[in-house]
């Protein structure tokens, strides 16, 4: 194969919106760690607790009902924008130090920006190493066959 040039990573954490995207990113990392810790999530079962408890005093109202449907959609709706940053944050630090691993080893070279091709070009080049792999295993196995052979021939030579 021949070797290809990695399109650099952008770390700038800039976007359209210029400072915008390095204030969210900020924003979004605390915010995640923060949401990720055990007192987050006794805080929110905190908040379920209580509003289980008032149920009586409101009378299971669909006012009483609304506000934890209100509250919790918003809270999904807005974690879902922290989660994805989240792992788009890990998946292009572990994608760097993949790279960096690949430059620095024997293995080939071009497997490095392959992140950047599209579905189906992935789904070729994965095929194309399994088949590589099985037919390593096939030749190794061929090996071990042909070196019992040899060891068996020179017991019954001796």
């Amino acid at each position: 194969m021949a070797r290809d040039k990695a399109k650099p990573q952008d770390t700038s954490h800039k976007d359209a919106g210029g400072g915008f995207g390095r204030i969210f990113s900020e924003v979004a990392n605390k915010t995640s760690q923060a949401a990720g810790r055990a007192s987050a999530f006794m805080l929110a079962a905190g908040v379920v607790l209580v509003w289980a408890i008032t149920g009586p005093l409101f009378g299971y109202s669909d006012t009483w009902q609304l506000v934890i449907n209100t509250g919790t959609t918003i809270v999904t709706f807005l974690m879902v924008f922290l989660i994805q940053n989240s792992q788009n944050r890990d998946s292009a630090a572990i994608q760097v130090k993949l790279d960096e691993l690949i430059r620095v080893s024997s293995v080939k070279n071009s497997f490095v920006g392959i992140e950047h091709l599209t579905d189906e070009e992935l789904e070729d080049i994965r095929a194309k190493c399994e088949r590589r792999a099985e037919a390593e295993k096939a030749g190794q196995q061929s090996v071990k066959r042909t070196d019992e052979k040899a060891r068996k021939a020179a017991e019954r030579a001796v």
